[in-house]
């Protein structure tokens, strides 16, 4: 069988790249369909999310090893999986989708960026200048105004993020992020149902609620998480912290098209900001490793 060549290669490596990054800016887009509209509410949205993304790991991992077994639990990772899909269900009750986006991702790289920095690295004033600059945006969209997203939202997908930022350091790491990731799912499966069941009296569902958390959790997560895995194996972490980039500004352009929501001139200039300080940051020079 012939061998793919490094230019046929080059070309999967951005398709598969480009589904993820639409998979991640979906995510934003069908939940904040699904609550803004009320077709469902945030606890149920969620643990169907998390079913539906169970099930189809699960089938990915075992239709590549048909002799997959879950590993034990981790727990740090396992809430933090929840917290982040519960907190981004109830924030986006009342952010839009590319505020909502834009939160997470800042809050995202602020987590792991931070967690760097804690662990010693040193950083050169280029990447201060990033930070301060990426950090600036972030302030600037939720000041308060008649433009500025609810606080408490904004905060719950601040937690969202935070929550995301914790579960890539500590969730996903290994040879093989997929079958962890299906195992963290399996296991924070119980949780979503306890919280579900515990908030009983205030469920709200309806089939295109279902339809669009179903969607949220097999497609945009299950099978866009698989994809960015692969894509993992084949590029730079630095190359894929900047892909990133383009996430908030995916899921603006989704709102705007599919659920006419407004881009504010707050939205895009901290967008602008936020992505652009975050890019000089991740751009910054390394310093040459000692022989």
């Amino acid at each position: 069988m012939q061998q793919p060549n490094s230019k046929q290669l080059s070309v999967q490596i951005v398709l598969l790249t480009s589904l993820a990054m639409a998979a991640f800016a979906a995510n934003s887009v069908l939940c904040r369909l699904a609550l803004g509209s009320g077709l469902i509410d945030a606890a149920s949205f969620t643990t169907i999310r998390l079913v539906a993304g169970t099930f189809c790991l699960l089938a990915i991992v075992v239709l590549r090893n048909r002799q997959w077994r879950p590993q034990p639990p981790k727990w740090i990772p396992i809430l933090a999986l929840y917290a982040y899909m519960a907190c981004f269900s109830f924030a986006y009750q009342g952010l839009s989708a590319g505020t909502g986006a834009l939160i997470l991702f800042g809050c995202v790289q602020f987590t792991m960026i931070g967690s760097a920095i804690f662990k010693g690295e040193r950083l050169p004033t280029r990447a201060w200048a990033g930070l301060m600059l990426a950090l600036g945006g972030l302030v600037y969209l939720v000041l308060p105004g008649i433009e500025a997203p609810h606080p408490a939202y904004s905060l719950l997908m601040a937690i969202a993020g935070i929550a995301w930022g914790i579960y890539s350091l500590s969730g996903i790491q290994g040879s093989d992020p997929t079958s962890a990731t299906a195992t963290n799912f399996l296991y924070a499966l119980p949780i979503g149902v306890g919280v579900s069941l515990l908030v009983s009296d205030s469920l709200s569902i309806t089939w295109s609620g279902v339809a669009l958390a179903m969607a949220s959790g097999a497609l945009a997560s299950g099978v866009g998480y698989a994809i960015w895995y692969q894509v993992l194996t084949q590029i730079k972490a630095s190359n894929a912290a900047i892909v990133q980039l383009c996430v908030p500004a995916l899921a603006t352009i989704g709102g705007v098209v599919l659920l006419a929501e407004p881009a504010s001139l707050r939205l895009v200039l901290a967008t602008a900001l936020t992505i652009g300080g975050i890019g000089l940051f991740l751009t910054r020079p390394t310093p040459a490793s000692n022989p």
